[in-house]
């Protein structure tokens, strides 16, 4: 025998009012092109990153070069 769980209809609420909430979300950010901005921008972060004035300054930045 199972025993029951206190608040069961309460604990469906929050699932499903989450779920409602997230899927808006999601809805939103690919009506407005927030996934094709961020994807340019981490491009052009990664782009930067493995260029040689990032390196230069990771060398620059850099704490124990002197050592």
């Amino acid at each position: 025998m199972m025993p029951k769980v206190k608040f069961l209809d309460w604990y469906l609420k929050i699932a499903i009012g989450s779920a409602i909430i997230g899927g808006g979300m999601e809805f939103f950010m690919i009506k407005t092109g927030f996934y094709d901005k961020v994807t340019v921008l981490e491009a052009e972060k990664r782009a930067f990153e493995n260029s040689p004035e990032a390196q230069a300054m990771r060398e620059a930045l850099n704490p124990w070069r002197n050592k």
